[in-house]
């Protein structure tokens, strides 16, 4: 909890606990308690906390140089666009310092794609339930009103359509000729873990394809690795036009990145778009040492052995559990959906089992363990949510009176 005398905006709803150290899976906080991690920061830390490859590459880099500016050509940027242009199979890249702002960067190339179309108010098709960021522009882009609600006007320009949902987006293709790109998650994070169906990505790229759209996917969460593919939307074997990455980029040190080929690629021209940090040297470096320990450890494969190890695990204890209502996941990337309202979950789990985790959807579990983890520790964030929840019957319902419930069925509908 955020002290009364704490000279922060209170912008986050903050746990009684402060970590100082952390090793792999492993953090321990002020008193030398020793917690296990199941989030990574948010699928953040992928490779496990102070891994010391990356931990010798910052301390080196930050005794060479750390920022010039994009006035000059950094050369660990044009090594970091290199090989993720060979990775993924794009053309192009720009560099900046978060999900969002890399999110903000797919949207201005989808409006520039449309003015060049000669369109003159473009639209961008996005999903019921999707999470793209918290700047004005990507808050207008995503799907949770819970989110949303005080900061209108939010921009137009956005159609939002059911997630999943091939038929809704055929519709939404006939009513309205002014859509220019569509923006999707190959698995929603924030919207609780729901994972879009490989056939359901095929036939979104014909339909980009047919009307001349861009196919943006957000990758953030669910990129390098997690997903036990390099990218989430390799599963349905597709390409799309523009990618965004971002949190496991850096393992912890900020860096978003923006990906574009074909039409899109060559959108920008010099002062169209820019960022004072983005792409600095330090961050660059950071990421491709990154790259480089994920492919050699093969950390995707082992995501989707540990993933599988996971979400069995889950199943065979939760599965007949009264109030669990699913158990999605894919890779390292799970949730239990639960039938009441479960925040108070978090602390508790900090509490009572030494255990990370998150609440999304305000009744999903969240899970998203380091890639680096051991079959051990997988067995143990199992057994530690399963004794976390036998107590489940102690938790608050949801109550349609609620302003927070009245959101969730808004959204969900």
């Amino acid at each position: 909890m955020q002290a009364a005398t704490s000279h922060l905006m209170r912008a986050y709803a903050r746990q009684p606990v402060s970590f100082v150290r952390g090793s792999g899976a492993r953090l321990w906080d002020e008193q030398g308690m020793e917690y296990l991690d199941a989030i990574a920061g948010v699928a953040v830390t992928s490779l496990g906390h102070a891994h010391p490859e990356i931990a010798a590459v910052i301390a080196e880099q930050a005794g060479m140089l750390l920022h010039t500016s994009n006035v000059f050509r950094i050369d660990w940027q044009e090594r970091l666009g290199e090989r993720l242009c060979a990775l993924t199979g794009m053309q192009k890249a720009f560099f900046c310092n978060s999900g969002a702002e890399a999110n903000e960067t797919a949207l201005k190339l989808a409006r520039l794609h449309g003015h060049r179309k000669q369109v003159a108010e473009p639209k961008i098709l996005v999903m019921e339930n999707g999470f793209h960021g918290r700047t004005i522009a990507t808050l207008s882009a995503t799907g949770n009103p819970a989110k949303q609600i005080g900061f209108e006007p939010l921009l137009p320009g956005f159609l939002r359509v059911p997630y999943n949902d091939i038929d809704a987006v055929r519709q939404a293709a006939e009513q309205s000729p002014d859509i220019v790109a569509v923006l999707i998650e190959p698995v929603q994070g924030e919207g609780g873990i729901r994972i879009a169906g490989a056939d359901y990505l095929r036939e979104l790229r014909a339909l980009c394809d047919r009307h001349g759209w861009l196919l943006m996917l957000d990758e953030i969460q669910a990129g390098m690795g997690r997903t036990g593919a390099w990218f989430g939307h390799q599963h349905a074997d597709i390409e799309p036009d523009v990618m965004t990455l971002a949190k496991a980029l850096g393992n912890g040190f900020p860096i978003g990145a923006c990906l574009a080929r074909g039409a899109a690629a060559d959108l920008f021209s010099p002062g169209q778009h820019g960022s004072t940090f983005g792409g600095n040297p330090l961050a660059c470096r950071v990421a491709c040492t990154v790259l480089d320990i994920m492919a050699r450890d093969g950390m995707p494969q082992r995501a989707a052995v540990l993933g599988a190890r996971l979400l069995t695990g889950l199943q065979k204890a939760l599965g007949k559990h009264p109030n669990v209502l699913a158990i999605r996941g894919q890779g390292l990337m799970a949730g239990i959906e639960m039938d009441s309202s479960c925040k108070e979950l978090v602390g508790r789990a900090l509490e009572e089992e030494r255990l990370l985790v998150t609440v999304t959807r305000d009744t999903t579990i969240r899970l998203l363990p380091p890639l680096i983890c051991d079959e051990a520790q997988i067995d143990d964030i199992v057994a530690r949510v399963a004794r976390l929840l036998s107590s489940i019957p102690a938790l608050s319902r949801v109550s349609p009176a609620e302003p927070d419930a009245a959101m969730q069925a808004e959204c969900v509908r």
